[in-house]
């Protein structure tokens, strides 16, 4: 498995920390831009819906597996 890149994103006004493999970074740019936000913006998204059980890099990984899953859902 690729290695893990960590990127800062600033969440309510504080920074943190999110490893995660280039193809995960990748597809969160990609939904991003598909929703005409930014990364930051949708990282927020992501962790104010989250149950806070677990990181969030595993919540970002998780939304990212549910959007594409969805998206390959409605195509068929």
């Amino acid at each position: 498995m690729p290695a893990e890149i960590k990127r800062s994103v600033s969440i309510a006004g504080h920074r943190t920390s999110i490893s995660l493999e280039r193809p995960f970074w990748d597809a969160l740019k990609e939904i991003a831009c598909s929703e005409d936000v930014s990364v930051n913006e949708l990282v927020r998204r992501i962790d104010e819906g989250r149950d806070n059980e677990g990181n969030l890099s595993g919540a970002v990984r998780v939304y990212v597996l549910a959007h594409f899953k969805n998206k390959a859902s409605c195509a068929v």
